[in-house]
C-alpha cells in the first residue's frame, strides 16, 4: 500500500532500535500476502514484535491469543466498512479503545495525510515507511527510529 518504501527506508535502521519497541506488538491485518510480509519485515527491523492476519477472523483470533498494543489494518473494501471492520476486530478481540487502530486508506484522504477519527482510531495514507514508523511511535509512546 506503501508507494515509496525504497532507499530512504533502510533495514539498517534496526541495530538502532529502541528498546522499547520490542514489549510492543502490532497486529497487521492485509489480504495481500507479499504486502503483509514487506509490512512485517519493516516492523521487525525496527523491533516491534508482529502477529499476521489475513482477515478480520484471523484477526480476532491472533488478537486473543496474543493481545496487540497496535492493529494495523490494511484490506481491500470501502473506507468506512474497513473502519467498521477494524472496530469489530478489536471488540470481539475483547480489547480496550486504549488498542489504537491504524487504517491504511487510498481513497478518503490525500497521501501524507492521516485523520483522527475517534474512538483511537486513525485512517492514514502514509507515502513512506518513515512516517508511519512516526505515527506508529507516537501512538504506542515509544521513541521513533532515527531514519
Amino acid at each position: 500500500m506503501m508507494d515509496d518504501v525504497g532507499p530512504d527506508v533502510e533495514l539498517k535502521n534496526s541495530s538502532m532500535n529502541n528498546e522499547s519497541n520490542t514489549n510492543s506488538i502490532i497486529l497487521v491485518v492485509e489480504d495481500v500476502s507479499e504486502t503483509r510480509d514487506g509490512i512485517e519485515k519493516l516492523l521487525k527491523a525496527d523491533g516491534y514484535r508482529v502477529t499476521l492476519a489475513r482477515d478480520d477472523k484471523d484477526a480476532i483470533e491472533s488478537a486473543q491469543r496474543v493481545p496487540p498494543n497496535l492493529i494495523l489494518v490494511s484490506v481491500a473494501g470501502l473506507p468506512h466498512e474497513v473502519v467498521i471492520a477494524a472496530r469489530h476486530i478489536r471488540e470481539l478481540a475483547a480489547l480496550g479503545e486504549n488498542v489504537p487502530v491504524v487504517v491504511f486508506c487510498i481513497a478518503e484522504i490525500d497521501e501524507g495525510d492521516e485523520l483522527a477519527i475517534g474512538q483511537n482510531v486513525y485512517i492514514t495514507r502514509p507515502d513512506n515507511f518513515n512516517q508511519l514508523r512516526t505515527l506508529l511511535a507516537r501512538l504506542l509512546n515509544v521513541i521513533p527510529i532515527a531514519a
